[in-house]
């Protein structure tokens, strides 16, 4: 069926590409998810020191990311009800990006006394918890733009698509680059050049962030929305909407295992595949390269058959090449692990970025559109939420894994120093990340998508 919201002009091409500019903060995000552990919890081949036992870091990291649960849907909240001459989503970025940018640079600069890790956990705790609180002030506000300034389907799919190019472009120089450019600016000091590195990085992102800023005039597309919903008759809201509910489950679940995915990467490219740092650049290539020529066909796919049919599909893909990654210098020479990277490629395209933000946002327009409330902004912090609670359980549990090797009693190996991670802990993060794409394909199949399609 046709809507007269689908015959509009809609939101130009050049405004949809300086909307997707401003996910750069999507560059913290993998410096985050594959170095921060990494500096921390370095594998064998690095001439890098670990810096604590695995059961502080996890701890210190959990304490953040509750910090930052907290905040996802408070942000989101706030962000519904703020009203300035710029909009109720652009004032946020402005706001966060530098500070963002900074508290990223700030995990590489610990304090180390000998002795005691202390003053190094308690100073992962604190950055931790100001990374994660500005990462939601820019990032749920940023996602709440699609529905903000769209009025058609069509529209919030183009501009989900356009993030996911950027996300992926970022994304894949967050993963690329390191692995060159640690060893150009380091010159065999693997510390120095990480810090040089992630300072760069860093100021990207900010840089990309205010792009969207001073580019994108929020009002003019939005048409001036604002909310007076309260706090509680949100949370009511979002308890109605089923379809809301089996989308965040599936999401979560989605996130654990690609979260975990990621983080042991570096971990098979040096540990189980016997290749230097530099081969994690290829692996890198390899898996967003593949994404970035998959974003049309899955773009084409999902205004043709909508979300649900493919995004199963995909899930399942990844449980079994999550299973196979197993099998790598067992089964599969250590070699293949490159062409699983490349295929991996393809579900994560759809899977990780086209889907989410789409999907979520033709939710939040429905309900806009049914009940006659702006909430999009809750929506997408209670996505944050959800995100971030899949990074906590994540990072609980990769580190402690990674360092299994099922001869040391599990306490033990814990509450030590840790000598090496072992392969043995390596295909274990694999396990988890195949339990969890496999929970979120079961999530997933109940969310019905006739709920939050526009009819």
């Amino acid at each position: 069926m046709t809507h007269a919201s689908d015959n509009h002009v809609g939101v130009p091409r050049h405004i949809q590409i300086l909307y997707g500019v401003g996910v750069s903060y999507a560059i913290v995000d993998q410096i985050f998810a594959q170095w921060v552990l990494y500096y921390y919890l370095p594998p064998a081949a690095s001439t890098l020191r670990p810096l604590l036992p695995p059961v502080l870091i996890a701890v210190a990291l959990m304490v953040s990311r509750l910090v930052d649960m907290v905040a996802d849907p408070l942000f989101g909240y706030l962000s519904d009800r703020t009203r300035t001459r710029w909009g109720r989503r652009i004032p946020y970025l402005a706001v966060g990006a530098i500070p963002l940018a900074l508290a990223t640079i700030a995990f590489f600069l610990p304090p180390v006394a000998e002795g005691s890790n202390l003053p190094t956990f308690l100073y992962l705790m604190l950055i931790g918890s100001l990374f994660f609180v500005f990462y939601t002030i820019v990032g749920a506000p940023y996602n709440a733009l699609i529905p903000e300034i769209s009025q058609s389907r069509r529209d919030r799919l183009n501009l989900s698509t356009w993030q996911s190019v950027f996300r992926l472009l970022y994304t894949a120089l967050a993963m690329i680059a390191p692995g060159v450019l640690i060893a150009v600016f380091g010159g065999g000091d693997d510390e120095l050049g990480l810090r040089i590195t992630m300072t760069i990085l860093a100021s990207l992102a900010a840089a990309g962030v205010l792009v969207t800023v001073y580019s994108v005039d929020e009002r003019k597309y939005s048409g001036g929305k604002e909310s007076s919903e309260s706090f509680f008759g949100t949370l009511h809201r979002v308890r109605r909407n089923r379809s809301l509910i089996f989308y965040l489950l599936g999401f979560l679940f989605f996130f654990l295992g690609f979260n975990t995915l990621r983080a042991s990467m570096n971990y098979y490219v040096q540990d189980v595949m016997g290749y230097g740092t530099a081969s994690i650049t290829l692996a890198s290539a390899l898996l967003f390269g593949c994404a970035a020529i998959s974003f049309y066909p899955v773009n084409r796919l999902a205004k043709r058959v909508g979300y649900k049919r493919p995004l199963l599909v995909f899930l399942a893909a990844l449980v079994a090449l999550s299973l196979l990654l197993t099998a790598l210098g067992r089964f599969l020479p250590r070699w293949a692990g490159f062409v699983l990277f490349f295929i991996f490629g393809i579900p994560v395209a759809g899977a990780a970025f086209i889907f989410p933000p789409a999907m979520l946002s033709e939710i939040s327009a429905v309900e806009s559109r049914r009940r006659g409330v702006q909430i999009e902004g809750f929506f997408f912090g209670l996505q944050g939420f959800f995100l971030k609670l899949a990074f906590f359980l994540s990072i609980a549990i990769t580190p402690l894994l990674l360092v299994q090797s099922g001869d040391v009693g599990i306490l033990q190996s814990l509450a030590e120093m840790p000598e090496d991670v072992t392969p043995y802990g390596i295909y274990s993060t694999s396990y988890l990340a195949a339990g969890a794409f496999l929970v979120s394909l079961l999530f997933y199949s109940g969310y019905r998508e006739e709920l939050s399609e526009e009819r």
